[in-house]
């Protein structure tokens, strides 16, 4: 699942970058951005929250 999740929602079909350093950094920055999203979902919502969003 998660694998698929980055091809179709964060749209990483194909890698951009070629070089092994540039496909290994964005794959990095697509999981990162993957666990802070999920980061996101589990962290409680308060009435400071509610507020600022």
């Amino acid at each position: 699942m998660l694998f698929a999740h980055l091809k179709r929602i964060l749209g990483l079909g194909r890698l951009r970058l070629r070089a092994p350093y540039g496909v290994r950094d964005e794959f990095t920055l697509a999981a990162i951005a993957q666990n802070l999203r999920k980061l996101a979902k589990l962290r409680p919502k308060t009435a400071e929250t509610r507020i600022a969003i």
